[in-house]
């Protein structure tokens, strides 16, 4: 998987420490989903809920 984000210079460390971290998260998934949280406009929180299905012999 490829993802790519077209970025603006003007872009703090924070802003792309945050997007290196929801990156990383996709990457590392299978399955599942991530919910970002915002308020006020600033990223408080990331989610990540990962599926593990269980095949059954």
């Amino acid at each position: 998987m490829q993802i790519q984000f077209e970025t603006d210079f003007s872009t703090s460390a924070q802003q792309q420490e945050l997007v290196r971290q929801v990156i990383a998260i996709l990457r590392g998934m299978r399955f599942g989903s991530v919910e970002i949280v915002v308020h006020d406009g600033r990223v408080v929180q990331i989610e990540k809920h990962e599926k593990f299905r269980v095949k059954s012999a």
